[in-house]
């Protein structure tokens, strides 16, 4: 016998039912998506290297340590599966010249890929829903796109997240803070970890975004990038406060909150949770006006999230909210296969209407049918809400036995085969 085969660690399946969950969810934002007029995009697993190293940033930890990224055996092209999806949406909007007749509202959904130790709720191969506006230039966007991920909390039933704003202003007001920043921590360079000491004149504002305990209390009290924001990036960051505090929406401003990849600009947020431990961040974004620019398109304003869905997965699943699971409308019983044919195509009558039918089928060719005992069974582990029993006798006379499965009783009918368009609508409103 071969060896057995698994995935690859940190890379999972999603098998029946929890795959529900994720069916659950993703219609769900469908729905909140158009509600707020964005549209889906679908672009590739793979990209060059080069648009992740432009577009987050040399001195990142995704381009530095965990990209997959290799060299294409036909051309030699440098390639990487997407660590992220923003740089990908970014490069299809350029490519195909998106904004030629105005900004538009995308959203996304799919696997990225990320080599790190995996963990709860941190996987290799991970799932993203993301929302990008690219085109607007407003704080009223910055404000709209946080209201589209309250609006999906409140209709997933999410409790217990909160919100954390800030902003990074523009890249002259960057460069200033930038320079108070290394003179800070050169005066506490014996406090420095190595990543700390590695980045500290290449990339210190990443320095604020370290998940080192030990560097804390030394980032607290460095020079805060909000001191340095001139009077046009503090209006920006007000108007958006202002649209939450409209909407009622509650938020603290985190002025160490500068996000992982170095295209952000003015608005950056974090949706958190205390419920997920060290992965507490479940969506997060801002405004990233120079990206475009940055992959070879015409200058243009943008702004966007990202939702880790295994996390948003895990909080509703300890909430106890969105459980769901499919189960078929009607399971069919046939005591004799013989009356497969017609069974098969009573069962594709039904689906036409809407009816989701599970066959009844022997996991061998010798074991025949089955007795109805063991059909009845399998009916009811099914979770189906009606059984359809096709007897001999039943049809001999161009009927079927409709018997209820779920209503305590087991109530049953009998149905005529011709009528089916007229009651088999009744078996798919009652589910």
């Amino acid at each position: 016998m071969a060896d057995k085969l698994t995935a690859v660690k940190g890379m999972n399946d999603i098998l029946p039912p929890d795959s529900a969950r994720w069916e659950a969810l993703e219609g769900t934002v469908r729905e909140v998506m158009q509600l707020h007029a964005y549209r889906n995009i679908r672009t590739p697993i793979v990209e060059p290297t080069a648009l992740f190293v432009r577009g987050l940033g040399e001195v990142t930890d995704i381009v530095e340590k965990e990209m997959y990224s290799f060299e294409d055996r036909l051309n030699g092209e440098q390639l990487t599966l997407r660590p992220e999806s923003t740089a990908g949406v970014v490069r299809a909007v350029v490519e195909h010249n998106m904004l030629y007749e105005g900004g538009k509202r995308l959203y996304y959904m799919g696997p990225m890929f990320r080599h790190e130790r995996p963990q709860r709720g941190r996987y290799r191969q991970f799932h993203q829903i993301g929302a990008e506006a690219l085109g607007f230039g407003g704080p009223e966007v910055d404000a709209e796109l946080i209201l589209l991920a309250q609006a999906l909390w409140q209709r997933l039933g999410l409790q217990d997240v909160r919100l954390e704003l800030n902003s990074l202003g523009q890249p002259p007001e960057r460069q200033q803070h930038r320079a108070a920043l290394i003179a800070y921590f050169e005066q506490h360079a014996d406090q420095l970890d190595e990543d700390a000491k590695r980045r500290l004149h290449s990339n210190p504002l990443r320095i604020l975004d370290s998940k080192n305990p030990a560097m804390k209390v030394l980032n607290e009290g460095a020079p805060r990038l909000l001191d340095f924001l001139g009077a046009e990036s503090l209006a920006h960051f007000n108007a958006v406060k202002a649209m939450l505090d409209a909407n009622g929406v509650t938020y603290t401003i985190n002025p160490r909150l500068v996000r992982g990849m170095d295209y952000y600009n003015l608005t950056v947020f974090e949706f958190i949770t205390e419920h997920l431990g060290s992965q507490g961040t479940i969506c997060g974004g801002g405004r990233y006006d120079y990206l475009i620019q940055e992959v070879g398109g015409k200058p243009a304003p943008a702004v966007g999230w990202a939702l880790g869905v295994e996390r948003v997965l895990e909080l509703l699943k300890e909430q106890g909210a969105l459980s769901a699971q499919w189960v078929p409308d009607v399971y069919a019983i046939v005591p004799d296969a013989q009356a497969l044919p017609q069974v098969s195509a009573t069962l594709q009558t039904l689906r036409r209407l809407g009816v989701s039918a599970q066959l009844h089928a022997p996991s061998g060719a010798a074991e025949g049918m089955g007795s109805m005992k063991s059909q009845f069974k399998k009916a009811d582990a099914s979770g189906a809400h009606f059984a359809l029993v096709f007897g001999a006798d039943e049809l001999a006379q161009g009927q079927v036995t409709v018997k209820s499965l779920r209503d305590g009783q087991g109530a049953q009918r009998t149905e005529e085969l011709a009528q089916i368009t007229h009651w088999g609508l009744t078996l798919q409103s009652k589910t």
